[in-house]
């Protein structure tokens, strides 16, 4: 098997592993979703750790510590990626699996808009039509839900911002999610034990089941992660772009025909802007890559001796 299938398999492995997220969380009721959201990140921190120790590689700790920047950068991803966390833990077990699906569809378009007012780059114009047709999506779905699609939006938000945030520092995959968790543990720990104490706990109350699976939370997190961060090595940046909505297409499944979330007319039709959206937009990603490598290789023979 190619370096680049390889790739492939890990990124779709990943996505896959997303997209069935909504069977692992709906498992770990009855825990609430903060209790729930504790133990994933304590199991993230541990699991992570034994990876590193195993690497023997914590030479990361120093260089972030000394950089005020990167720490900083460090922990506003933590809060970031703890709030998507939480608000998709919520979702799904509030019976919005469908919601979460959308939130992830419109990630792509918010991670445009981004760019656009943080990193102040310059849309081509198909960009900014398949912002504006999932903008038109997003309030056929407000009129229908009646109600702003809020856990979509945050969803889309913060996951969106975290991986600005991310790119800006550059930091591996599995040290990235250590310190990112680590953030987050001390609030955990905090509320477990409250929670032990007010003796509303349900970890280790519920099955053996509930409890391993909790226990796996850690495992399932950084697992998909780490495939990920595999496959971006392997695989061109307009491949990893189609696979990622793999997670959110089996999200819908899962929503629609395990859980039998409804999906009236209104509802499909925004959803249906949001995949004519991300058509628009996938389809000029692929243009433009085309077009780059077209001018890459006319470049290169140009330079290249007689």
């Amino acid at each position: 098997m190619s370096d680049e299938r390889r790739g492939y398999l890990f990124g779709l492995t990943a996505y896959a592993m997303w997209g069935f997220f909504p069977i692992y969380f709906k498992l770990l009721q009855p825990s609430p979703p903060l209790e729930i959201l504790s133990h994933r990140v304590i199991w993230s921190v541990v699991f992570v750790a034994l990876l590193l120790i195993a690497m023997r590689n914590w030479s990361f700790l120093g260089r972030i510590l000394r950089t005020p920047r990167l720490l900083g950068g460090v922990v506003l991803a933590g809060l970031l990626i703890g709030v998507n966390w939480a608000t998709y833990i919520y979702g799904v077990n509030s019976s919005r699996v469908v919601e979460t699906a959308l939130g992830y569809f419109i990630t792509p378009l918010v991670v445009v808009l981004l760019g656009v007012t943080v990193q102040r780059e310059r849309l081509r114009a198909w960009q900014w039509i398949a912002v504006g047709v999932g903008g038109l999506a997003v309030a056929i779905l407000t009129v229908d839900y009646g109600h702003l699609p809020y856990i979509a939006l945050i969803l889309a938000a913060s996951f969106g911002s975290y991986s600005l945030v991310k790119k800006r520092m550059s930091l591996p995959p599995a040290e990235g999610l250590f310190i990112e968790s680590a953030v987050l543990a001390l609030p955990a720990l905090a509320y477990l034990t409250w929670l032990n104490l007010d003796g509303g706990a349900k970890f280790g109350h519920v099955s053996a089941l509930h409890t391993a699976l909790m226990l796996f939370s850690g495992v399932a997190t950084a697992v998909p992660l780490l495939l990920f961060a595999g496959a971006a090595n392997r695989v061109p940046l307009v491949g990893l772009g189609i696979l990622q909505y793999v997670a959110p297409i089996l999200q819908l499944a899962c929503g629609v025909l395990i859980y039998h979330e409804p999906m009236p007319a209104a509802r499909l039709a925004g959803f249906g802007l949001v995949w004519i959206a991300l058509i628009i937009f996938t389809a000029d990603g692929l243009r433009s890559a085309r077009a780059s490598a077209r001018s890459r290789a006319a470049a290169e023979a140009t330079a290249a001796p007689a």
